[in-house]
């Protein structure tokens, strides 16, 4: 399978593919290509049985190619945990290494470099990392764009894309931080979100990429 195949199953694992129809423009947006490349491509992945497509629907991942997902994106997440704890990388740095790397590692290295890691179950972006010969399932969440105004949300994931985590370094928003969204701008606007060390303006791109869970003040 070519890096191309791989990046397409990837995302569309990352964007919940793995139990809901996944749409082309929610695959545009993931790995910044054009329609038509991910028209053409989604073809491709039909005939290989790698995804089933409904027409005005999107697409989802068949068993196979979940199986080949969830491989994939355990060579990389396990990577990305090896850059930041001990390479000291930080989380918007990795994602090209471990792109490169996860397409030279044998299922042998991925079975030794997770024990060497000790088991890690997250990697440094919140994406689960599935063990050996198994298939993952994110937790199914909702992400920022989700929310009304008022809400209180914790970060619990984003999407592994280095020009989205280059933006949310950009203006410093972390995983496993907490907010309150207290402005929802009109026409698809920033999403303002706030807590009592700062006040974010995110962009409603990188806000539909980033998944969060809804916190209940008591």
């Amino acid at each position: 399978m070519t890096p191309n195949r791989e990046d397409y199953l990837k995302i569309i694992l990352e964007l919940g593919g793995d139990g809901n129809k996944i749409s082309n423009k929610q695959i545009v947006a993931g790995l910044d290509v054009s329609a038509a490349s991910v028209s053409e491509m989604i073809s491709k992945l039909v005939k290989e049985k790698l995804v089933e497509h409904s027409p005005y629907q999107g697409v989802q991942l068949t068993q196979k190619g979940l199986e080949s997902a969830s491989t994939l994106v355990r060579k990389h997440r396990l990577w990305e945990v090896f850059l930041v704890e001990h390479l000291n990388y930080s989380w918007n740095e990795v994602h090209d290494d471990a792109e490169v790397l996860e397409h030279v590692t044998s299922e042998h290295l991925a079975d030794h470099l997770e024990h060497y890691l000790g088991y890690p179950e997250y990697c440094p972006h919140g994406g689960k990392i599935p063990k050996h010969a198994e298939t993952i399932h994110e937790e199914k969440r909702k992400t920022l764009t989700d929310y009304p105004v008022g809400t209180a949300v914790r970060i619990a994931r984003v999407l592994d894309e280095r020009e989205l985590l280059d933006y949310l370094v950009s203006i410093d928003l972390k995983i496993h931080e907490e907010y309150k969204i207290i402005d929802i701008a009109a026409y698809e606007g920033p999403i303002t979100i706030k807590n009592p060390q700062k006040t974010l303006a995110v962009s409603y791109k990188a806000a539909s990429t980033i998944f969060v869970d809804q916190l209940i003040k008591e």
